[in-house]
Order: C-alpha cells, then sequence, then structure tokens
C-alpha cells in the first residue's frame, strides 16, 4: 500500500507545488537529485571521478506535451554533451523518449534522437536511453533497433527492466545485436499480466538475466544496490574467470555510496546515475516507491548526514 501511495503521490503536481517551496524537502531531495542546475550536476559529476567514479547525467523531466518543448529539452542534452566534453569529464547521459517527443510526434522524436545521437558520436560517448512504464516498451525498443541503433552502434544503449515478463527475450535479442544494455529492476507500477507481482521473481530474474549479459552481453550496466545480487555477480564472474573490464555496476546518485566506494576498491567498474532539475519530485517518489521500507532508514541517514556536514 505505501508503494502504491509513493507512486500516486510522484503523478500529482498540484503536490509538486507545495513541496518544491519546503526547503527542508529540497534538502531531503539533495541526497538523492543532484540540484536543479546543469553546473550543479558537472559539480556532483566532478566529485564523483574524484572518486574514481563515472557517470551519467540526465535531466529530470518526461512526457513533454509540444514541439516547443520538445527543442528544449534538446536542446539542454546538447549542452549537457558540450559541457561535458569541454570540462573533459567522464560522464554520459541518459535520456528518456517521451522526453524527446515519443507522445508528440513519433518522427519528431526520431529526428531529436538523431540529433544528439550525432553529437555524441562527434565526441565519441555515450547515449543511454532510459526505459519507461511497460506501456513504453515495445515503442522504445522498435525505435533503437530500427531507427537509432544502425547508425549509432557505438553511441547508444537501451535498458531493460527484470520485473517485466518480456526482459529475458529482449535480453537474447540485444546480445544478438551486440547492443549495450543496463539491467534493473524497474520502478513503475504495473499489472500482474505484463511483470511479476513478487519481488523474489523479479529479483531472480534479474539474476539470470544479469549473468547473461555478464558472460555474453557487450559491456552491461549491472544497476542494483541489493547486496545479496552485487555478490552473486562478484561470485559469477569469479566463477567463470570473466574480466572485471567486461562490466560495470550502476547506482543511483546518493545511494550506497559506502557500497560505491568499496566496489571501487576492489577494482570494479562504478557509474552513477546523476539525475538533475526542477523535475525531482516525481523521480523521488519513485525512487522511495522502489523500496518502501528503506524510508525510515533513507530519512534517517539524511538527518546525520545534514548534521555531519557530509557532502557528495
Amino acid at each position: 500500500m505505501l508503494r502504491q501511495s509513493l507512486l500516486y503521490l510522484s503523478n500529482q503536481p498540484s503536490i509538486f507545488k507545495l513541496v518544491r517551496k519546503n526547503g527542508f524537502a529540497k534538502r531531503f531531495a539533495e541526497r538523492f537529485v543532484a540540484g536543479e542546475t546543469l553546473d550543479t550536476a558537472l559539480d556532483a559529476v566532478r566529485a564523483l571521478n574524484a572518486r574514481k567514479i563515472t557517470a551519467s547525467l540526465d535531466l529530470l523531466g518526461e512526457s513533454v506535451s509540444t514541439k516547443a518543448e520538445v527543442q528544449s529539452a534538446a536542446q539542454e542534452y546538447l549542452t549537457m554533451l558540450d559541457r561535458i566534453h569541454e570540462q573533459k569529464l567522464d560522464a554520459n547521459v541518459s535520456v528518456k523518449l517521451t522526453q524527446m517527443g515519443l507522445d508528440v510526434d513519433e518522427e519528431l522524436c526520431v529526428e531529436t534522437m538523431q540529433r544528439i545521437l550525432s553529437r555524441a558520436r562527434d565526441y565519441q560517448t555515450f547515449v543511454r536511453l532510459d526505459m519507461e512504464g511497460s506501456a513504453y516498451t515495445e515503442r522504445t525498443l522498435r525505435l533503437f533497433e530500427d531507427r537509432l541503433y544502425p547508425n549509432y552502434r557505438d553511441n547508444v544503449g537501451i535498458v531493460l527492466q527484470s520485473y517485466l515478463y518480456r526482459t529475458s527475450a529482449d535480453v537474447e535479442r540485444a546480445i544478438m545485436l551486440k547492443a549495450r544494455v543496463r539491467i534493473c529492476k524497474g520502478a513503475y507500477k504495473e499489472p500482474a499480466g505484463v511483470a511479476y507481482p513478487d519481488k523474489k521473481d523479479v529479483d531472480e530474474n534479474y539474476v539470470r538475466c544479469m549473468e547473461k549479459l555478464i558472460a555474453d552481453g557487450n559491456y552491461p550496466g549491472v544497476a542494483t544496490h541489493d547486496p545479496k545480487i552485487i555478490e552473486d555477480a562478484k561470485r559469477f564472474v569469479q566463477d567463470k574467470g570473466i574480466p572485471l573490464s567486461r562490466f560495470e555496476f550502476q547506482m543511483l546518485y546518493g545511494v550506497r555510496r559506502d557500497m560505491q566506494d568499496q566496489l571501487v576498491r576492489e577494482g570494479y567498474n562504478m557509474r552513477v546515475y546523476v539525475p538533475f532539475g526542477t523535475q525531482w519530485y516525481p523521480y523521488l517518489m519513485r525512487r522511495l516507491a522502489e523500496r518502501p521500507a528503506n524510508l525510515a532508514f533513507i530519512t534517517g541517514n539524511v538527518v546525520r548526514e545534514m548534521m555531519s556536514g557530509y557532502k557528495q
């Protein structure tokens, strides 16, 4: 029930307007969101790089409704790529297709993504297509495979979610294409007809997909904070003699920073997903909804860090 409540709150613009004016709420959000501007996000990336951690920048926002909004978001991403290149930061970017106009006009979305991917190719960097709710899964994968990947094979990748029944087949397809995949559990409320309702089944499917991608995939991103799954990954690569350079762990900004540093010390590649922008409230609610039992834990950590003056 708590998870459903958090997901409901994530879709309430009127509540966001009130929350955004609350100083404590913004301070709480700063644990998980690198500010509202590109400058603050780049500062966060610089701090991560100093810890030998790479980053993936994401401008928060999705489901735009006008061509002008699409153009504005696209320009933000082009500027983002320019600034990362100019400052020689070790970072790529993540983007949602609905933010690039998927619901406005599909051709506009494709043309916009081609502009962004061309800039990424110029800089020899990478763009990850974030996965949204299951209503967009097929459209996202179809546009990726048919319209974007053929001309930008080294510059674009996808996200697959282990809570969907279809994901095992999608993993096999991505491996055949040699496409780069981030595997995650999934953060949207989905019907039982398309997604595993039980966490146990989601986790088991995650491990199956993760092992297949590590063994046969093209530099997958293993996106998890689950200590048991991380240990499963470590054991798998050790048993199979797989080089640590074949994949990377990925975590969210502000979550399990101790584990991030520990994995780096152990020689694993680590990338942190760094969201920023004014639309931080829906993002934060979905993150809390992923694991509602951690709400008290997260709140306690934020308070302790505020008192100690800890900075990311």
